[in-house]
């Protein structure tokens, strides 16, 4: 709101009289402004004490998050309507009342619209995975509610000092040609990330490899990238625009559930039905013991790929709960079919070659084994 310089002169020249001949007119309007800013603090105490116990009693997401959106504004609130009535009871310049009446309707929709940004955001991370068909919870479907508040309280503010959008629009139109060319990276980034979300083959806590080999738990899918948690314990960070475009294998998806195996040789004087019998055994009594191995699927044993270079070859596979736990399935499972073939007293055959020399008078079956 634009004031007249004349009427503003006239507004200070009042307010200089008023301060000089009548002390009064300052001293009351400020003693009714700082008794009702305590009284709003005091307010504002209680009715968060009260909320905070109501939330941690009900155990609210809710109410929590209206705790933590609430802190900050209702203090401005109480400042807000300190100032209005100090203002109402005052016999300041109408220009002076009109001016400071049109900052703290401004200050009330600032305010407001950060307890909504705040609020909307915490309401998205606790809630938005309960919701049939919404996008997944990450940093970036956070921000684009956020942004969307945010927007909307400033059309509102814009609207109340009749400022036009229209040209506002029409000036970003014309540069956004500019500023597109200008962050295509970013801006790559940031529509890659967007698909990701959507698309939902890439989900928070899915485990992913791709195609240029790093891989890890997906920890969260921000507007530029995408951060995953190695098994060494290392953060992975994956720009969206490359995410979008590489081959990705998602470990989580249809179901977390996979079939692990490993290969186990014995010599071939051993029987091969009750070698592949004795393995099965292995399996079957591991279920239920080791932790991660399913029981349906059953654990299967099959004389495959079958004739190795030293020894008979069997495949021994499993199914896991998912991902990591085919590691310490595996080792336990080794150990437990090691001991087993020792009890049986069957052998585990060395890599072994035969070598006949020329002219050594060796004959087939009497060379030397190196």
């Amino acid at each position: 709101m634009q004031c007249d310089p004349e009427v503003m002169k006239t507004g200070l020249n009042t307010l200089r009289h008023l301060a000089v001949q009548d002390p009064m007119e300052i001293v009351v309007p400020f003693g009714i402004f700082v008794a009702a800013f305590l009284a709003g603090l005091l307010v504002r105490r209680l009715l968060l004490k009260a909320l905070k116990a109501w939330s941690d009693r009900t155990d609210s997401n809710a109410g929590q998050a209206l705790y933590h959106s609430l802190r900050g504004p209702v203090m401005i609130w109480a400042l807000i309507l300190a100032a209005h009535l100090a203002i109402q009871g005052s016999d300041l310049p109408l220009v002076f009342t009109a001016w400071m009446s049109n900052v703290l309707l401004a200050l009330w929709i600032v305010s407001l619209t950060m307890m909504c940004c705040r609020m909307v955001g915490d309401l998205v991370r606790r809630y938005g995975n309960q919701v049939p068909g919404a996008m997944p919870v990450t940093t970036l479907t956070q921000n684009l509610a956020q942004i969307s508040v945010v927007i909307m309280g400033g059309l509102i503010l814009l609207n109340h000092f009749h400022v036009s959008i229209t040209p506002i629009l029409t000036a970003l139109g014309v540069g956004g040609l500019a500023v597109a060319l200008a962050l295509q990276d970013t801006l790559s980034n940031l529509f890659g990330g967007f698909y990701v979300a959507v698309a939902g083959q890439v989900r928070l806590g899915d485990y992913i490899k791709l195609n240029t080999g790093e891989e890890g738990y997906v920890t969260d899918i921000g507007w530029r990238s995408t951060t995953m948690r190695a098994m060494a314990n290392n953060l992975v960070v994956v720009p969206n625009a490359k995410l979008a475009q590489a081959i990705v294998t998602n470990y989580h998806l249809p179901e977390k559930r996979m079939s692990a195996s490993f290969s186990v040789t014995v010599g071939y004087e051993c029987d091969p039905d009750e070698v592949e019998q004795l393995l099965s055994d292995v399996l079957s009594s591991a279920v239920g013991a080791v932790k991660g191995l399913l029981e349906t699927p059953a654990p299967a044993v099959t004389f495959d790929p079958g004739f190795g270079e030293s020894g008979m070859v069997f495949l021994l596979s499993v199914q896991v709960g998912e991902y990591a736990d085919q590691f310490p399935v595996r080792n336990e499972l080794r150990k437990r079919v090691l001991r087993a073939l020792r009890q049986a007293g069957v052998g585990i055959p060395y890599p072994a070659r035969t070598v006949y020399l020329p002219g050594s008078g060796s004959l087939p079956g009497q060379g030397k084994e190196n």
